[in-house]
Formats: structure tokens, sequence, C-alpha cells
């Protein structure tokens, strides 16, 4: 039985992270990193979290994933930064080991639910202020993903999502919630991108998911905020749709933006 029950995570994990990794390709940087900050781990992780432990563990795991969407943030910009000069390994792995750092001091950091928000918003705003002055690309590939990749790194994700819901559940749930939140759908994209498409559309795309994590912290928030207050289901149901609505508003946005600009700024012939 329970081995039936970790090959359904790792399955469902690993087919929505690669699902989500050919969208990327298709719909280019700008779009493509909306999605790629959906909760595409968060959400399998805490749907078999939430069937398998009480409201308080779960709670408490959301606030940790929260603290660790600075880490993320992190990771994100690190990543950005690094391939500027450096290969898909090389950024990869020290992306990653950033973020272990960020993450444990993230955890310590006083206060609940509310402070957390702030925080993560506040360095938010100064992040995607940076990243927009580096003139990053914004082209769509033209190549096809290569399907071996993909499923390599799917199956890389479900396993992160096996062991932060199985392993990791009787140590404590702020440490299940922080790895949980570790960004391996989101390293996952950015390797395949930069080896199969080059490091400006890898660098490109994360900048762009950098916006996209706000849908990650609506769907921690709401989590942390309605898990002990609404049946399971319902807590469940309400978080994912609070994400998909931040992502929905932010894909408009990013949509739009550009039609925006073109209308107020006519090409001169």
């Amino acid at each position: 039985m329970m081995l039936g029950l970790l090959l359904v995570k790792w399955l469902s994990t690993a087919l929505i992270v690669i699902g989500v990794s050919v969208a990327v390709v298709r719909l280019g940087p700008k779009l493509g990193g909306v999605l790629a900050g959906t909760p595409i781990v968060l959400a399998p992780g805490y749907f078999f979290m939430l069937r398998e432990q009480s409201t308080t563990f779960v709670a408490d795991a959301a606030l940790g994933t929260l603290h660790a969407m600075l880490a993320t943030l992190a990771f994100c910009l690190g990543y950005v930064l690094l391939a500027a000069r450096g290969g898909a390994f090389f950024s990869g792995v020290l992306s990653a080991l950033l973020w272990l750092p960020t993450a444990t001091l993230a955890a310590l950091m006083p206060g609940g639910l509310w402070l957390a928000i702030l925080a993560f918003l506040s360095v938010h705003y100064f992040v995607i202020r940076f990243t927009r002055g580096l003139g990053l690309s914004r082209s769509t590939p033209s190549v096809a993903p290569r399907w071996g990749d993909l499923l390599l790194r799917g199956a890389l994700a479900g396993t992160i999502v096996c062991v932060a819901t199985v392993v990791l559940d009787d140590i404590d749930p702020v440490v299940s919630g922080i790895a949980l939140s570790f960004p391996i759908g989101m390293l996952t994209i950015a390797l395949t991108l930069h080896q199969r498409h080059g490091a400006e559309v890898a660098r490109a795309t994360l900048a762009g998911t950098q916006l996209g994590m706000l849908s990650l912290v609506a769907f921690s928030a709401v989590m942390a905020m309605s898990v002990e207050s609404l049946p399971r289901e319902y807590a469940f149901g309400l978080s994912l749709a609070s994400s998909m609505g931040v992502s929905m508003l932010l894909w408009l946005s990013q949509y739009f933006r550009p039609l925006y600009m073109n209308r107020n700024n006519p090409r001169v012939s």
C-alpha cells in the first residue's frame, strides 16, 4: 500500500513538471516564467500531506514554505546572474547551494504569517526592479524539448515530493514545508532550457518566474490561514484557486502589457 502511494505521488508530480516544462518552451520566457511560478510541486505535495498529517502540522509546514520563498527568490536571482557567464550545471548547483542557507536563515525569522508575507513582498519588489534592468531576451525558443531530459527531471521532482511528504513527516513540519519548497521544478525547467535553448532563454524564464512566485506565496499563505478552520479539501481547493487566480492575473498583465505599450508608443515609420 505504501509503495503504491509513493508511486502515485512520484508519477503525478513528474507529469505535472513535464507538462509545465513543455508549455514554458511553447509560450516563451515571459508567459512561460509566470507558468513556471505556479505550484507544480507544492500542490501535489500538500495534497498528499493533507491526507496523511494533522491540520496543525500542515499549517506549520505551510508557514515554513512561505518563509522559504525568500530562498527560492534568491535561487532565481542567483541563476539569472550566474548563467550570464557560467554553464547550466555550474549555475544550477551554485544557485541550489545558495538556496539552502537562505532557507535556513528565513526559517529563523521571528513573527508569523503576515510578517513573512511583508518580508517577501519587500524583497520581491527590489529583485524584480533589478532583473528588469538587465535587459534579458524575451524571444521564444524554436527547438522542440528533449523528452529524455524532461522525463529525468520530472522524476527528480517527484522524488522531492516523496521525500518531503513521507521521509521528513516525522521530523518537523517546518522542515517538511521548507523541503517541499525546494525549487526542483524551477531548476528542472532552467536546466532544460539552458542546455537545449541557451542561457538567455533560461535566464529570461527564471526572471519571469520571480514574478510568477506570487502564485506560490498565495498558495502557501492561504493554506496556512485556512487549513485549521476549514475542511481539508476546502482549504486545499481555496489555496489552489487563490494561486491560480494570481497566476491568471499575472498572465493577463504580461500578455496585454506589450499591446498597451505598442499602442502608446507607435513605431515611427
